[in-house]
């Protein structure tokens, strides 16, 4: 037998891993950053970065010069105290050139984010897209381990983190850099290196001093994440769950673990908040000593004749316009640390490996011959679930063209994990399961979704119209095929009921409409979809004696023509199965008719007595 399990992350049926803190890799989110942007397929995308990068080196030189203007503008006025109209006039070009430079460093930036924003988006949206295809591709234990609002959160966040990366580390710190070293080149070569010390040294220990505060935050920033995910969690699957929490009156419960996450999250949120009162307080006493002992030095020099009284301005202004982008430094370390951890949470779930895999060499079904469905054989298949002390064990069939077998047996007798098997939602263990002379590992996805249906117990419906929950087995289908399907499933009185008809919303997971009613837009569904294989999983459990009989008749009809797999509890709606497999433990102890498992007086007629006695 080929080693089919080698192909997935983890041993199939395997239950995923805790979920863990993740750690932030900056080289490769950085390099996945880069990655994105390349691929985002932003309109203009190589003229907008170049652009962007251009207007940012520019506005920063300006921000480093204009000073130089408005201090050159001083020093003449200073000097020509009987100059008159000269003076004058060369203070005032020189102070609307300061003025046209500042306008300049100032709409740089503007103009530079105007530019570079389709490129973010992009790069947010493709992140985003990508990394929701890849969650809808893992496999069911990743999902029933998952809070579903939880992994929504991890994607949302991680796609915000590609915008803020690149706006910040891209577009603020790297510049902030570079203007560090422009303005210390300045101060050194137009005045004199201790100016340029003492603004390097300011920066520095303005630097470590926001680094090390921000480290120390960064753990109370992960808790008010952590208790803003629980929070965000525990509201969703209330609300996911909202018929189960209003049967058993339990909304108050609900609230009452809903306050009590977001009273872990007020307490997060007040020692985040004081932590950056104190930080901010830090950065306001180095800044200001900086400018101070600038001020005294520019001043010293110009008592000493050295320096005029514009180079005074010149030098303090250069100091100031440095600690703009400083400002925002505690706030962008801090959000830049927390967006390496946010997007190597979406990388750590995008690394996730499913257990069902398409194979690299997938292939689609041969052709089936017209009027038969497809031949699905399980070969001495076994399975057990990790959470679980039973499976299926080499459990063996076959289900011809055109033929209906029916699973039947006590509850965690196997009948779902079979279900699951011939959908391809798990993979077994040993064994293999094929249609049509296929392994379903070595068939394409797609080829198998359109290959089998599935009627469901419990139908789960989009928020939507009918019509579209309808189509939803087949997106190109015409209103008429559509039509055809709704009637087919006995839908076409309630339809009619309707003052919407086909355009009716059902709600979300389709709670609008009755357990009955939704059994049908199921069946409708499937039929449309027009497959090869039927797998009816208890499709008439929700639907009265009356219209379960007429519906009894449209599966009748809707199995001519295709190989079916039916699960049923109740045994009269498949006594007219080609084979019936009893299963108990995960194994099938009887297998044949109806009658002649009677006949054998074992399991199935056991169970045929229970339900058939006092009638």
């Amino acid at each position: 037998m080929r080693a089919h399990a080698a192909r997935s992350g983890r041993a199939p049926g395997a239950a995923p891993a805790p979920d863990a803190e993740p750690r932030a890799r900056p080289m490769t989110a950085l390099r996945d950053l880069a990655s994105l942007v390349l691929r985002s397929k932003a309109p203009g995308l190589t003229w907008r970065l170049t652009t962007a990068l251009a207007l940012t080196l520019a506005g920063k030189i300006a921000g480093v010069t204009g000073p130089l203007l408005l201090g050159a503008a001083v020093n003449h006025l200073a000097a020509g105290q009987s100059g008159g109209v000269q003076v004058g006039a060369a203070f005032v070009g020189l102070a609307l050139g300061w003025a046209l430079i500042r306008f300049l460093a100032a709409a740089a930036p503007q103009a530079r984010d105007a530019i570079v924003a389709p490129v973010a988006q992009a790069a947010q949206a493709r992140a985003a897209s990508e990394t929701f295809a890849h969650a809808l591709a893992l496999s069911m234990d990743f999902h029933q381990s998952k809070r579903t609002g939880s992994l929504s959160r991890v994607i949302d966040r991680g796609a915000r983190s590609m915008d803020f990366l690149l706006r910040a580390l891209v577009f603020n710190l790297a510049p902030t850099i570079i203007e560090l070293f422009i303005a210390a080149g300045v101060l050194a070569g137009k005045y004199d290196w201790r100016f340029a010390a003492v603004a390097v040294a300011t920066v520095v220990v303005y630097v470590v001093l926001t680094f090390a505060v921000s480290d120390w935050r960064i753990a109370h920033r992960r808790a008010l994440n952590e208790a803003d995910q629980e929070a965000a969690g525990r509201a969703v699957d209330a609300l996911i769950n909202y018929e189960t929490v209003k049967t058993f009156g339990a909304e108050a419960r609900a609230v009452a673990n809903y306050e009590v996450a977001l009273g872990h999250y007020s307490a997060a949120q007040i020692k985040a908040t004081n932590s950056l009162t104190l930080l901010n307080a830090m950065q306001s006493g180095v800044m200001s000593l900086g400018l101070a002992l600038m001020a005294v030095m520019a001043g010293l020099e110009a008592a000493a004749g050295r320096m005029g009284p514009g180079d005074v301005t010149a030098a303090v202004l250069i100091m100031i316009n440095l600690y703009g982008p400083l400002n925002i430094l505690g706030f962008a370390y801090r959000e830049i640390r927390q967006s390496f951890i946010d997007m190597e949470a979406m990388l750590d779930l995008r690394r996730q490996s499913p257990d069902v895999a398409e194979a690299p060499d997938a292939r689609d079904l041969p052709p089936a011959p017209a009027g038969q469905g497809g031949a699905v054989v399980f070969e001495a298949v076994s399975f057990r679930h990790g959470g679980r002390s039973e499976g299926i064990d080499e459990v063996g069939f076959r289900a011809a063209p055109g033929t209906t077998v029916a699973l039947v047996g006590p509850s965690g007798a196997g009948k779902t994990t079979l279900v699951r098997l011939a959908l391809r939602l798990i993979d077994p263990q040993s064994g293999r399961v094929t249609i049509d002379g296929v392994d379903l590992r070595d068939l394409k996805m797609a080829a198998l979704r359109r290959a089998v249906a599935l009627v469901p117990q419990d139908v789960a419906l989009f928020n939507d119209t009918l019509e579209a929950n309808i189509a939803f087995g087949r997106p190109d289908a015409s209103p008429a095929e559509v039509v055809a399907a709704a009637d087919a499933a006995e839908l076409t009185a309630f339809i009619e009921g309707l003052p919407e008809g086909m355009a009716t919303k059902v709600g979300e997971r389709g709670l609008k409409l009755s357990g009955g009613e939704r059994q049908r837009v199921g069946l409708a569904r499937a039929l449309l979809a027009d497959p090869r294989v039927l797998i009816l999983d208890e499709a008439t459990s929700a639907l009265d004696s009356r219209t379960e009989v007429a519906i009894q008749e449209t599966l009748r009809r809707a199995r001519q023509g295709r190989t079916t797999l039916v699960v049923a509890h109740r045994l009269s709606t498949i006594a007219d199965a080609d084979e019936i497999l009893v299963l108990k433990k995960g194994r099938i102890v009887e297998r044949g008719a109806h009658d002649a498992l009677l006949a054998a007086g074992g399991e199935y007629a056991t169970l045929w007595k229970r339900q058939t006695r006092g009638r």
